[in-house]
Formats: C-alpha cells, structure tokens, sequence
C-alpha cells in the first residue's frame, strides 16, 4: 500500500519537527531554574529571562511559543508586562501562563482582566505544568496554521486581482479604439460609452484593493509633494460629472478660507475624493445634488499654532437617505463591509476603506455623520 501525503499533513509534520520555544520569567535565580527543570524532559527550547524589562526588550530575539511569567516581580510586575504584550499586535496572540503564589479570586480576576491565558499557583506541580505548557502549545499551533492559511490565501487573492489589470486593460483599449474609430452607430455609441465607464468602475476598484493589500502590508510609500486641493477638485469634479449626469444628479463644489499648497500624495489623494464622489452617487436620487467642500484652517495661523490643526478638511455630501449611526464607524472597516454586504447593504464595498487607510497613512481621519435635513456627509481631515 503507497501512503499518500497530503499538503496539510506535510505542514503539521514539518511543524511538529520544530522545537517550541517556551521562555520563563522570574527575577529569582532558584525559581527560574526550578521551573526549566521541571520542563526538561518536555523536548522544549527553555529560555529563561531575569525581569518584564528584559523580556518586552528581547521578544523579537525569543520569539517565543509560550511565557511563563512570574508575577511577584520588582520595576515591573507579571500584571503589567503582561497587559503590555497583550496590548501589542505582534505578540498578543502567544500564550501567557501567569505564575504566582496569590490564589483569591481578585487575583485571578485581575490576571484575567490584562489578557492572561492560564494561571499556575506556587509552589507549582510538574505534571500540571506540563499540561498546562502542552495546552497553550497547542492553541499557538493551530493559531500558527491558521495564520499561514491566511497568508496563503490573502497572496492568492493579491495575485488573482493582480493579473486581472492585463484583460482589463485590453478591453479598455479596444473600447477607446471603437470609439475613436466610429466603428459603433451613432444609437448605440451610448451602450459603448457605458461600457467604458463600467470598465474604468473596474479598473479603480482593483486598484483599490492591490493599494489596500500593499497598505497591509505595509509596503506602500507615500509619495508626497505639494498639491493645491482646489485645483485637484475641479479636475476630479470634471471628471465625475459625466457619471452625475447620466443619473441626473449635480456636482457642486464649494471652498471656504484661503487656498494653500497641501503636502500629500497627489494620486492616493485624488482617488480619496474620486471615492468619496463615486460613494455619494450610488446614494444620490435623481434631481439631487453632491457637494464637495474644502476647508483650509490653517489659513492666516502662525506655523506655531497651525501645526495641531489639519492642513484641509474635505466633505462631500449627499441627498441620499443617510446613514445608520450604527454604521458611522464600521462602513470604513474592510472586513466589516463584506457582512454589511452579506446584511443586504449591497452599495458598499472597499472604496471607503480604501479612504480610510489612506487618511491615516497621511496622519489624518475620516468620518461620516447626517446632514440635519436631508442626506449624509462622509469628512477626511489631512
């Protein structure tokens, strides 16, 4: 009989081959020794570490599958370190077993409350310190796998939006090049200048989640220069218009204070207020208006005071129905608008997203709220 070895089981085969790595924290030298030779014969990577200081300073060297951590400790107690690894996103997910001489039930309560996953009582038992080691080894795996599944099929996903750009990009050309040709009668150049405009809906949308995969990951640069937001409206605004038209809505757009050069990624910024427009429209009725509206507060301020405040504030508002308070926050989380999708709310999707990330890259925010009358207003400060 040929065994068959499927990529799962190649995986956790691999994996168990791994030595875990299992770091002990305690500022007395005779616990600490007492603790790793309790774990000896457990096949682990035992290090041990002197204080909290010292391990919150050396976790990108140890890297470890699970800490054991005194919490009877000088300069900074068990509590402490472990509500500040519990805090960051690199190491909240390894498990914390909390060792202690303290057995009430406020302490338990307080270990619970920074995030501790399991608790060992002095003076403390080897068999229940290995299962307890063994318990917490097993979640860090199955959240290892989990996260590489993730990895795996988040790079697919890159990958696949990745190489649509290239068919996309061949109908738009032959689309431009019918129009440019006549080839199409005049009854039916409309059905062609639709096509367009759904083509180029497509091509910005997988920009914006090849943009939002880089932002994840971290490898997106901005490239900033100065930008005068007035000028870049009304060449958005011009750019938008034929998409209103077509639903019989108006673009309005309105500027209050003193323009001045803002300092921004001019590409990343206008596709902000494409969204932002695009966003507005797909809630506007016909016969309605979307204004866009800039602020300048920094106009006339000394540089002094003009550094705490945003260099522009930019709305657009919409006649449409409003919005859910409810939804204000959620409507900018990528993965929350996938089930707001899911919940029948079909209009949104990865544009304010899209937004949301790129505000914050530039150190601003983006929020959205109902105008007192009629419609909603969705504002990015930069």
């Amino acid at each position: 009989m040929t065994a068959v070895m499927t990529q799962d089981t190649l995986s956790q085969n691999v994996g168990s081959l791994q030595q875990k790595r299992v770091v002990v924290v305690d500022d007395e030298p005779s616990s600490r020794e007492a603790l790793c030779a309790l774990l000896f014969a457990e096949d682990l990577d035992i290090q041990s570490v002197s204080g909290g200081k010292e391990l919150l300073r050396r976790m990108p060297e140890l890297s470890p599958d699970v800490i054991l951590l005194d919490v009877m400790m000088p300069e900074m107690d068990g509590y402490t370190v472990c509500s500040e690894l519990k805090q960051s996103v690199a190491y909240q997910h390894i498990p914390v077993i909390l060792v202690t001489a303290l057995d009430t039930v406020q302490d338990r309560v307080r270990g619970l409350e920074v995030g501790a996953d399991e608790f060992l009582t002095k003076p403390v038992s080897r068999i229940e310190l290995q299962a307890r080691v063994r318990t917490m080894l097993r979640i860090k795996s199955q959240y290892d796998q989990l996260e590489r599944m993730l990895e795996m099929r988040q790079a697919l996903s890159y990958m696949i939006v990745h190489d649509l750009r290239n068919p996309l990009a061949a109908v738009m050309l032959y689309l431009q090049l019918l129009k440019r040709k006549g080839g199409v009668s005049p009854e039916h150049s409309r059905y062609l200048e639709t096509a367009m405009i759904e083509a180029q809906k497509m091509s910005s949308f997988l920009d914006d989640m090849l943009m939002l995969a880089k932002m994840e990951r971290g490898k997106l640069s901005l490239s900033r220069s100065p930008v005068y937001v007035d000028h870049l409206l009304d060449q958005v605004r011009q750019k938008m218009a034929p998409y209103a038209e077509a639903q019989g809505v108006s673009l309005v757009l309105t500027t209050e204070g003193q323009s001045y050069p803002v300092i921004a990624d001019v590409a990343l910024f206008q596709r902000v207020v494409e969204n932002l427009i695009s966003n507005a429209l797909k809630f506007s009725p016909p016969q309605s208006v979307v204004t866009i509206a800039a602020k300048y507060p920094r106009a006339g301020l000394p540089e002094e005071d003009a550094r705490a405040i945003p260099s522009v504030v930019l709305s657009v508002f919409d006649q449409g129905r409003g919005i859910p308070p409810e939804d204000f926050v959620r409507m900018f989380d990528p993965y929350e608008a996938v089930y707001m999708k899911e919940q029948g709310k079909a209009e949104l999707g990865l544009e304010l997203a899209f937004c949301r990330m790129v505000a914050e890259a530039h150190g601003g925010r983006i929020y959205a709220g109902n105008n007192p009358d009629r419609g909603a207003v969705i504002t990015v400060e930069m």
